[in-house]
């Protein structure tokens, strides 16, 4: 039974995983107090950042890396060299913890296949004299400053250096991506600025943004190539709705059944709208609604044809709503059930193997929860339910009186745990059940329903308004 299976993870982390860890803070407190300025101590924790990664092939340029470095030149290749390091620590505690959860599952993950090296395939498309090779240059020259002065050296004129960098990455489509990574980046130091007041940092948090823009703005062919076009059965297991201040987003986790009768996949897609914050909870549905078929699907518990939509080497879906319609009645947990267990999980692209972007869907039943854990035969798993959208109708409550469970396993802060996407559970000797994406076409719950229908349309009214400032 799955309870059992999931029960093997609860024990200790695999083999060197501390230890990679703790090698990982040592440079985040490198970069905390500035590359320009080490001490003692940050040079210590460079050196063994080099000593723990001599015999891999990035061995010799972490390294050297590292004495250029003590020594006081900081070059781009250099930043780049250490990012990668630190990366590739993440890399293998992913790579052990996902074995180890593959294991417990009975699992066996499609391979990542590379793709071969082509001028073309380069990160920006183009060489590194052309215009987007000149705004990559543009992004490490931020990062290397950043790196420089370490956190708590940023202030709002360091950030707002490079404003002018993302409005130009926002006008390249392939450089997109980037573009928002720092956006975000820029944003948190901004609304932190001056740093040197803080009283903690979220170290880890900004040194895994640094170390994946630093990556992305070289050269490369980061992603594994082109997508492959794929046609098929989409059912539907859950939605992740990702709700922030000034952006909602959507991952829906699907299995895939291809045409012409191909072995079942794990997929993914996403759909996401800006948004400002005073649109939350079940409004925020709204914003999608470009996006008829998959919100349908989602609030009517349907299966999705697709033709021809491409999908990422790393199993996710771009999502292009004229390429799918509407299926037949598909309910979630009979595909979690029945399909779910043989589907075939999709491999890990390089730059997202790193132990929080763990996220595999699952499937548990006949156990008992507390509201923080599940009994898994002895053995307790924790709830992350601090992921609940108030967008959906899953609540801790019906968590807690839940018999079953559609999640996501996760690993965070040193622990396994699951976030529930659906449940089934008895209500007043009722069965129920509830799933994230089930308002999304508005709410099913009469109270909800009255509560936001006597609040009006606050996205209308907002376009409305943002229209006629337009015109004038």
């Amino acid at each position: 039974m799955l309870d059992v299976q999931l029960s093997e993870l609860l024990g200790d982390a695999p083999a060197g995983a501390g230890e990679a860890l703790d090698l990982v803070a040592g440079f985040d407190d490198a970069l905390t107090l500035g590359l320009a300025r080490l001490g003692e101590e940050p040079a210590a924790a460079l050196a063994a950042l080099a000593g723990a990664l001599a015999g891999t092939p990035i061995g010799e340029r972490v390294g050297e890396a590292v004495e250029k470095v003590a020594a006081g030149s900081v070059a781009d290749e250099h930043l780049a060299a250490l990012a990668g390091g630190r990366a590739a620590l993440f890399g293998a505690v992913h790579d052990a913890l996902l074995a180890r959860l593959d294991a417990a599952l009975g699992r066996t993950r499609a391979a990542w296949e590379p793709a071969e090296a082509k001028p073309e395939a380069a990160a920006s498309g183009a060489g590194a004299s052309s215009p987007s090779g000149n705004l990559l240059a543009g992004c490490r020259v931020w990062l290397r400053e950043l790196a420089i002065v370490g956190w708590r050296g940023v202030d709002h004129d360091l950030v707002s250096a490079a404003d002018q960098t993302i409005e130009a990455l926002l006008a390249v489509p392939e450089l997109r991506g980037l573009a928002v990574l720092l956006d975000g980046l820029a944003t948190e130091l901004r609304a932190s600025s001056p740093v040197a007041t803080m009283d903690r940092l979220p170290a880890r948090r900004w040194a895994d943004l640094w170390t994946r823009a630093m990556l992305l703005s070289q050269q490369g062919p980061w992603h594994g190539g082109g997508a492959e076009q794929v046609s098929g059965r989409l059912l539907i297991l859950g939605a992740d709705v990702h709700e922030h201040a000034t952006v909602v987003r959507v991952q829906i986790h699907a299995v895939l059944e291809p045409a012409g009768g191909a072995p079942a996949r794990l997929v993914r897609t996403s759909i996401a709208a800006a948004k400002v914050d005073t649109i939350v909870g079940p409004t925020v549905w709204k914003l999608l609604r470009d996006q008829p078929v998959l919100l349908s699907a989602l609030a009517q518990h349907r299966s999705v044809e697709i033709t021809d939509m491409p999908l990422l080497p790393g199993g996710d879906l771009v999502w292009e709503n004229h390429r799918a319609r509407a299926g037949e009645d598909a309910d979630p947990f009979a595909t979690a059930r029945l399909q779910l267990a043989a589907a075939t999980p999709p491999a890990v692209t390089p730059l997202d193997r790193h132990p929080v972007r763990i996220a595999e869907p699952v499937f548990v039943e006949g156990y008992k929860s507390d509201g923080q854990t599940i009994d898994l035969g002895g053995s307790k798993l924790a709830l992350d339910l601090d992921r609940l959208p108030s967008a959906g109708p899953l609540t801790p409550a019906l968590v807690k009186a839940s018999t079953a469970c559609i999640g996501l396993v996760r690993w965070d802060g040193g622990q396994w745990s699951l976030q529930p996407l659906a449940v089934q559970a008895s209500v007043k000797k009722q069965p129920v059940a509830a799933h994230n994406g089930d308002w999304a076409l508005g709410p099913t719950d009469p109270k909800v329903a009255k509560a936001e229908s006597k609040n009006g349309d606050v996205v209308a009214v907002l376009r409305e308004r943002a229209g006629r400032l337009l015109r004038k």
